[in-house]
């Protein structure tokens, strides 16, 4: 009886670790579900992905570091109710309708088939994609204001399934934050590489459902970008570029680290400021800037001037550009924000905004390509 009774002691001992045993597996498998992929991001900074199957886990950060703000959504497909973590945003997939708050952003829909799920935009300013203005006109996307002005009784009767947001920028969303309607940031623009911005399509098809569509559209940006570099990486003599202008005194300027010094590393230039190791923006002092600019072969100028914009009117802008090299030897980079998609669709065509500057520093090396966003500045007759 004595043996009888040990034995049912450990027996019983056993089953009882068992079932603890499978308990806590149990629950760390529903705490920490198991990974079945995660989508390959090769030079985007700003995000990533993975698949869980039945949902997905998106995590957004800053690309450039700056700041240190972190931001969690769960796609979830339409209709479905999984467990999700506590600290993810559930986002209804794909999603129909959506308020973009930027041109920036307008450009991953315009590559992928979608304007049709725009309902709200901002502005209009330059607005040139025809499908949008179409719904303007028709009423199927409509204006909801300026940033910090939004108009928030007109958001709630679109009723939008998310708002794209870029939330470092000024204004706010104050007007529209408890509206119940998710606010999903979108960091394309903070990415600090032309391909890593690209790729930010993959994580708008993520909330469409075209995720297909989007790999086979970077893909081809991807080979187009990658063999323009290769074409000019060896060159020798390679060119400085200045960029920026003026604005009530002072001169913005970027870093050494940023998306534009990366672009014309690309395109076998140099950027003027490229002992800098900053990847965002600032602003500078004239003398600063003629300091390390004066002699830069190339000056990159974007702006939106009214009427015909030639070296007359850069002059008598300031009678002191007139002492640049580039402004001597007649090579003026422009680009019009009046007369070109330029927000619009660089951000997803950055293959042929590297071949204008190729085009432009190089012309031997593509002799057949026809300017699209940038070209150089027709001299004046004097």
């Amino acid at each position: 009886m004595r043996k009888l009774s040990l034995f049912f002691v450990l027996f019983l001992t056993l089953v009882i670790q068992s079932c603890s045993f499978s308990s806590k597996n149990n629950k760390a498998q529903t705490e920490n579900p198991v990974q079945v992929d995660t989508l390959e991001i090769k030079y985007a900074k700003g995000f990533s992905i993975r698949d869980f199957g039945d949902y997905k886990l998106v995590d957004v950060q800053d690309p450039s570091g700056e700041n240190q703000l972190k931001y969690h959504y769960a796609l979830v497909p339409r209709g479905s109710n999984p467990k999700l973590p506590s600290d993810y945003i559930k986002i209804e997939t794909p999603v129909n309708k959506l308020i973009c708050m930027t041109s920036l952003q307008i450009s991953n829909f315009y590559k992928l088939n979608a304007e049709d799920r725009i309902v709200g935009i901002t502005s209009t300013r330059f607005l040139f994609n025809p499908q949008i203005n179409e719904q303007l006109k028709e009423g199927k996307t409509k204006k909801i204001g300026i940033e910090g002005e939004f108009d928030a009784e007109l958001v709630m009767a679109l009723n939008p399934d998310l708002v794209l947001v870029s939330p470092f920028k000024r204004g706010g969303y104050e007007s529209i934050r408890n509206l119940d309607i998710p606010l999903v940031s979108f960091l394309g623009y903070k990415e600090v590489s032309p391909l890593g911005q690209a790729e930010w399509i993959k994580f708008t098809a993520a909330l469409l459902g075209k995720e297909e569509l989007a790999n086979k559209e970077f893909d081809e940006i991807e080979k187009k970008y990658l063999a323009l570099k290769a074409q000019v990486k060896d060159l020798e003599n390679r060119p400085t570029v200045l960029s920026g202008e003026l604005h009530s005194g002072n001169w913005y300027v970027v870093g050494g680290e940023s998306y534009l010094a990366q672009l014309f590393r690309d395109a076998g230039a140099q950027y003027f400021m490229k002992n800098n190791n900053e990847s965002g923006g600032y602003y500078v002092d004239f003398e600063t800037v003629y300091s390390q600019g004066a002699n830069a072969d190339f000056w990159r100028i974007v702006n939106s001037h009214n009427g015909d914009y030639d070296y007359e009117v850069l002059e008598k802008t300031d009678a002191r550009y007139t002492d640049f090299k580039a402004f001597k030897d007649k090579k003026v980079v422009y680009c019009n924000l009046r007369d070109v998609p330029f927000y619009e669709q660089t951000p997803v065509e950055p293959e042929v905004v590297l071949a204008d500057l190729i085009k432009i520093f190089y012309p031997s090396e593509l002799p057949n390509h026809k300017p699209v966003y940038y070209d150089l500045l027709t001299p004046t007759d004097k």
